[in-house]
């Protein structure tokens, strides 16, 4: 039984890219099972974590109003009842008892006080959400009964066509067994084997067990060279896993999950193991999406052997891209020629491919700016090849000599340029920097890793496909890869060893959120805040034509103006009003800074760091060419500036003292492009203070190499070399 929210019209919001073809089960499941564990419901203190109790009624109440039919297995009684016996325990105990602590409390005993609180806390944050919510504690010897199964499932149908959760626990207060925490000769042993035999009496459609990792890895979750088995199989995964140590709250641990999730797909019940500290998990995996360890009995029948990790990808990468630096010159300019001839021959395909992409994100209800980027416009094709071609004919970047110098007689240093090495670029919206930055990356000799946005996928595939066909077997296809799943980003992220620049296209967002994730050097920037100052010595004709088209030509751009600087001189002139209206007649919205708002009859903001829509613009009347480059200094984000002034002094002023990596006089900031600046195409603009700054070419993809040539020369000390330090002239 199909559901039409999370398991259907979510799952096509979250996008083909981001799910697993494996998974396409979850669109009939019906019945699902979530167990948690107690590492999960509390704290490294031992308290409830209530944020991630929160999370978890909230996806429930989703599913459930959705039409599931949730189970809930929860651990934490223990606990909760260890927390309020040593309390009572210390608010009774004397000073002596305080010296001479007892031993640690009965577990019975913190069960039978911690559950009754337990399930307080549920009925409470399920109660908030306008869901009821019902008790069940079972023992193992419960089983034991024939009828008991049966009683089982007519108690709980009954409760979930009343859309009543169940919330299921081991009753640990009167267990039987001798060793409740060690003992696994029972029915089951743990909350994770119990919520493998629910799922098995009760006929779920899926066990989802949550936990205090992402999922099952190779090795411990802290060693970096264990991977997440996104799909487990047994006779593949079985005796490679070296587990960790276990939980360190509960019984279980992931091998008692392994053990149960293994268990219970052998009996037709899929099981998903994943995190239990996203606040999204359960609705991801209802989506279908590629997260957590799943378990499935037709695993096996799957040809998973496939699938490439994110360092397999990484490495390639770099493997290919040495056999690209090794070709000549020529050789590479070819591969180039050739990537630009096959675009053109296949731009029927791409056209039909795109607009398939810009159709799903017209039905989406993307914004018109953002379908406005993806759009391959006609002659888009051939101005991309005739870039590429551009990028072909310039001056071979590897290998060139930079100085050279006689360090001692017949001891020659040299410092070239050569590639960085891998680079993974993650980009938004437009699918035309996929070629841009593929051809940059082959001219400069790198290996790149690719990573687009959902709306322009199959645009993105195509491209690929056409670019990577033109690459020669000598090369290798995998010198470019295409990241089509978005959760392999933070895996890809991870690799520093492998990964040499991340180049974030994007968002502010986007770019913090990647900045803040990695330890590989990120170039970019998080904001484009572009300023135009008028000076009083403007021609204002000239200044009307400059702040027009840098805010009108393309308001969605990072180049394009968002803030407006103007001698206070100009208040209430013609030029100025004049210009004003123009703006107003493009449909651009001003608002006032302080001082503007009490001169014009605009709104008023207090920060200008705000986040309008491209079309608007903050209006602001500075004292003098100093005030305006503080103003700029202070509240842009060093992208890009222009004075507009016939006073030659006042513009050497601004060009040398505004902070910016691109700073233009009497000229619209829209210029502030690679391919404007006649670096064939671009991929990114770079505001950092390291590396490459402003638009970043073919030159901002290198870095240098040191060669020493010598014959036979030892240091021993310095006491045989005369140093000449003599420069020579680049051969």
């Amino acid at each position: 039984m199909g559901r039409g929210g999370i398991g259907g019209a979510a799952a096509a919001g979250a996008g083909v890219e981001n799910t697993d073809s494996t998974r396409g089960f979850l669109k009939d499941v019906k019945r699902i099972i979530i167990k948690v564990g107690t590492a999960v419901v509390t704290g490294p203190n031992g308290r409830l974590a209530m944020g991630r109790l929160g999370a978890l009624c909230e996806q429930v109440k989703q599913l459930n109003f959705e039409g599931y039919e949730v189970i809930l297995v929860t651990s934490g009684a223990v606990g909760v009842g260890r927390q309020r016996l040593n309390y009572r325990k210390l608010v009774n105990s004397s000073f002596a008892d305080l010296q001479n602590p007892q031993m640690d409390l009965d577990g019975k005993a913190c069960a039978a006080v911690g559950q009754s609180g337990l399930m307080a806390i549920y009925d409470t944050l399920f109660s908030q959400l306008d869901v009821t919510s019902s008790q069940l504690l079972v023992t193992d010897r419960d089983f034991l009964d024939p009828s008991f199964g049966n009683q089982l499932r007519e108690t709980v149908v009954s409760l979930l066509d009343l859309k009543v959760i169940p919330v299921f626990n081991e009753n640990d207060a009167i267990s039987t067994r001798r060793q409740p925490y060690e003992d696994s000769s029972g029915i089951f042993w743990d909350n994770d084997s119990l919520a493998r035999l629910l799922a098995e009496e009760l006929r779920a459609d899926l066990l989802i067990m949550l936990s205090d990792v992402e999922g099952l890895y190779s090795g411990p979750p802290s060693d970096p060279q264990s991977k997440i088995i996104h799909t487990y199989i047994h006779e593949q995964h079985g005796k490679l896993i070296n587990f960790g140590e276990k939980s360190r709250v509960g019984r279980g641990g992931m091998q008692a999950k392994v053990a149960a999730a293994v268990t219970a797909a052998s009996k037709g019940v899929p099981v998903v193991v994943a995190s239990g500290f996203a606040i999204d998990s359960i609705i991801k995996v209802m989506q279908g999406e590629k997260i957590g360890t799943l378990f499935h009995k037709e695993a096996i029948q799957w040809d998973c052997s496939k699938e490439v990790t994110a360092r397999e990808m990484a490495v390639a990468a770099r493997d290919c891209s040495r056999h690209l630096q090794n070709l000549s010159s020529e050789e590479r300019k070819k591969i180039l020629l050739d990537i630009a001839d096959a675009l053109e021959a296949n731009e029927g395909l791409i056209t039909s491919e795109n607009e398939a992409d810009l159709a799903a994100a017209q039905d989406a209800g993307y914004e018109k700016s953002l379908v406005a980027r993806m759009t391959i416009k006609p002659g888009k094709i051939s101005s991309l090849a005739g870039s590429i071609r551009a990028i072909a004919d310039m001056e071979d970047p590897i290998s060139h000599t930079l100085k050279r110098t006689e360090v001692a007689k017949d001891l020659v240093f040299e410092k070239t340029c050569c590639p960085l090495g891998v680079l993974l670029i993650i980009f938004e919206s437009r699918p035309d920097a996929l070629v841009q930055i593929a051809s940059l990356a082959i001219r400069s000799g790198n290996g790149l890793l690719l990573k687009g946005g959902k709306e322009a996928m199959r645009s993105n595939a195509i491209l690929h496909k056409v670019i990577t066909g033109a690459i020669p077997d000598a090369v290798g296809k995998k010198l470019i890869g295409l990241v089509k799943n978005r959760d392999e980003i933070a895996d890809l992220l991870k690799l520093d060893d492998v990964i040499d620049l991340v180049i974030p296209r994007g968002s502010n967002k986007l770019v913090s959120q990647i900045k803040a994730a990695t330890k590989i050097p990120v170039l970019g920037h998080a904001d484009g805040i572009c300023h135009v100052y008028i000076d009083k010595s403007a021609d204002m004709e000239m200044a009307k034509r400059i702040v027009l088209d840098a805010k009108v030509d393309y308001p969605a751009a990072c180049n394009a103006m968002e803030t407006l600087l103007v001698h206070k001189d100009l208040n209430r002139t013609e030029g100025l009003d004049d210009l004003l209206v123009e703006l107003e007649k493009e449909g651009v919205v001003i608002y006032g800074g302080p001082v503007a708002h009490d001169k014009l009859k605009v709104p008023k903001v207090d920060s200008f760091h705000h986040e309008y829509s491209s079309m608007a613009c903050t209006l602001e009347f500075v004292d003098d060419v100093q005030s305006a480059i503080d103003h700029i200094n202070r509240y842009g984000s060093a992208h890009t500036d222009c004075i507009v002034t016939t006073d030659r002094k006042v513009a050497e002023t601004f060009l040398q003292q505004v902070d910016s990596a691109a700073v233009f006089h009497n000229a619209s900031t829209r210029f502030c492009d690679g391919t404007r600046f006649g670096l064939g195409a671009e991929v990114g603009i770079s505001t950092g203070r390291i590396h490459a700054r402003g638009p970043v070419g073919v030159d901002g993809l290198l870095t240098t190499r040191c060669i020493l040539r010598g014959s036979g020369q030892v240091v021993n000390g310095d006491k045989g070399v005369i140093y000449t330090h003599k420069e020579l002239p680049l051969q």
